[in-house]
This record gives C-alpha cells, sequence and structure tokens, in this order.
C-alpha cells in the first residue's frame, strides 16, 4: 500500500534582474546564477539572503529561484549552464530587438504565474516592456525601479521600491525582506 503525501507548493519567490557586462568565467561556463558579477551580486545577495530566512520555528520561510533576462539567452533560470558572450543589451532598442528575438517579456510574464511573489531588479526601460505588455497577475510583484512607474505599479497593486543602489540597495534589501516574510507568513 503506497502512502501518499500532499505536496504544497507555496511561497515561492522569483528573483529577476538582467545580465551584466562582469562575467566571472569569460572562456568557460557556469550557471547563470555564478556566471554573472559586477551590479548582479547586489541581486545575488538579495537571494541568498530570501532564501536562508527561517521563522521563530526555524523553518524555511519561502522557496527562492533567480532568473537573468540575458542577451544572449533570452530568459534563464539560475541554475542553467549558461557561456559567457560578446554584447550585452544596455539600451531600450536594444531590449526591444533581443526581445523581438528571444521572446523574454513573454518567457518571463509566463514563468511568473508559478510564484507566489515575483522581484524585478531591472533596467528602467526593460521593466517598462512588462508593465505594457500587462501579462503579470495584479498584486503578484514587488517592483524595485523608477519613480516614473510608481503610479503604474500601484495601480496594478505592485509594491513599489525605488531604485537606490546598483540594483537593489540596501534599505530595499530590508524592505523585501520584511514584505516577503509578511506575505509568506500570512499563507496557510
Amino acid at each position: 500500500m503506497a502512502i501518499m503525501t500532499e505536496v504544497k507548493l507555496r511561497n515561492r519567490v522569483l528573483v529577476i534582474t538582467n545580465d551584466s557586462t562582469v562575467f566571472t568565467n569569460k572562456t568557460g561556463v557556469a550557471s547563470a546564477f555564478d556566471m554573472f558579477a559586477g551590479r548582479a551580486t547586489e541581486v545575488k545577495n538579495l537571494v541568498a539572503r530570501l532564501d536562508t530566512m527561517v521563522d521563530d520555528k526555524g523553518r524555511k520561510v519561502c522557496d527562492v529561484s533567480y532568473g537573468v533576462i540575458s542577451t544572449f539567452y533570452g530568459f534563464v533560470p539560475g541554475n542553467y549552464t549558461v557561456m559567457a558572450y560578446d554584447r550585452v543589451m544596455s539600451t531600450p532598442e536594444e531590449y526591444e530587438y533581443v526581445d523581438s528575438k528571444r521572446g523574454f517579456v513573454e518567457q518571463t510574464s509566463f514563468l511568473c504565474k508559478a510564484f507566489d511573489i515575483v522581484i524585478f531588479c531591472i533596467p528602467k526601460a526593460m521593466f517598462g516592456m512588462f508593465l505594457d505588455r500587462g501579462d503579470i497577475d495584479d498584486g503578484k510583484v514587488i517592483a524595485v525601479t523608477s519613480p516614473d512607474f510608481k503610479d503604474r505599479c500601484t495601480e496594478r497593486e505592485w509594491i513599489f521600491l525605488e531604485r537606490t543602489g546598483p540594483r537593489v540597495g540596501a534599505s530595499n534589501a530590508d524592505e523585501i525582506e520584511r514584505l516577503v516574510r509578511e506575505v509568506c507568513s500570512t499563507e496557510e
């Protein structure tokens, strides 16, 4: 007789950033998490911080996933193996071009459906592409972005945090931890 147990998928957090011009391995391969340094390091530190959070009983608060919107691959989960490449997109025109070839806005928006909280730590123009597409559920996003998007985030019931650091900022990291704890502790 087999014993079946119910698997509850909840308290899933996805942290998304974009690639960096600083590659840790310029000639070989590495996971997307390990490949990018520079500004991406601040986001990786946030991922580690959230992934190691425990409640007052020592239980893990949430399961954290990390994804990179990359110039060469489109959206890449943090555990996928990637190779370094020559050019990293950095302008609104390049974001639009890469999206037309790789479909990262559609890809990422679809993947967001499986998560309870999605944290965006991406450039202003790239974030605007996600807002314009409108495929991510209301009330699901914590957006570390430009004040230009504050009202649009509020309309979507997304939490807006003004970008203060290279990608996150220390005070935003503290606030994100507080918000994730709050949301995840109210889940049953």
